[in-house]
């Protein structure tokens, strides 16, 4: 009969930090708490703690700064993120492509948000919503960002691992794809209240804990900003051919 080995008490301290960072309590960047804090949340004594940080270390999970504490890595997903994705990005004709996939990822994420979300995810994806800037700011860098860490919080929301890593790994495409969308959008300026209202039925949709509606919420917001794109192309292209004529007359 083999011999039960029990596990070091670092190696139980590194799997439930581990964990802290796959369910999202944890976040790429976020500084670590101070060691004396985790030693006391998890009852054990800061040289186990100690030595539990050095293996996360060692596995590329955490960095320390000298004087600063303990940090995640920011680039956990680099593997899945370079750089093939990075290519993707820089073509345009793409945009609608991540357009389409949106659809799937962000109507999953709505749809167990609605399923499985606590109290509290609700009121950070209320807050979140809150947040995004008003009608009339012009920064649509910032915008875009706050849009891309509203649609990260209705993954973490859903409870699903999976999900939430692979919204994470694509979050910088999804920002400059946002931002893409919001300056071909601002040529139409009576989008703006429409698609605010879709973001709030979304939200109002997953606090009532109703999936199907969440998730038809959700793909409704995106067809339309679709469909109001390929408006706004079509637009342009009209004009275009209307410019080569009057240079074709001159």
């Amino acid at each position: 009969m083999r011999r039960i080995q029990s596990k070091k008490l670092s190696d139980v301290i590194m799997e439930e930090l581990e964990s802290m960072i796959l369910d999202g309590r944890l976040l790429a960047g976020q500084k670590l708490p101070p060691e004396r804090e985790l030693a006391e949340q998890f009852a054990v004594s800061r040289p186990s703690l100690r030595e539990a940080i050095q293996k996360m270390e060692a596995k590329g999970l955490v960095y320390r700064k000298q004087g600063g504490g303990t940090f995640v890595k920011r680039r956990l997903t680099a593997l899945v993120t370079d750089p093939l994705l990075d290519l993707i990005a820089q073509r345009p004709e793409t945009q609608f492509d991540l357009l389409e996939f949106r659809h799937a990822l962000e109507g999953m994420a709505a749809y167990y948000a609605a399923l499985r979300g606590q109290p509290e995810d609700y009121q950070r994806l209320q807050d979140a919503l809150n947040g995004l800037p008003k009608d009339g700011d012009q920064d649509t860098a910032a915008e875009a960002e706050a849009l891309a860490s509203f649609y990260l919080v209705m993954a973490q929301a859903a409870h699903n691992m999976v999900l939430l890593h692979v919204m994470r790994s694509l979050l910088p495409m999804l920002q400059d794809n946002i931002r893409g969308n919001l300056d071909m959008l601002a040529r139409d300026a009576d989008v703006g209240d429409t698609i605010a209202q879709q973001r709030q039925q979304i939200v109002n949709a997953i606090v009532q804990r109703d999936p199907e509606l969440a998730r038809q919420a959700s793909n409704e917001h995106l067809a339309f900003i679709e469909d109001t794109l390929l408006n706004i192309n079509r637009q342009d292209t009209r004009i275009q051919r209307a410019l080569r004529r009057i240079e074709v007359k001159r």
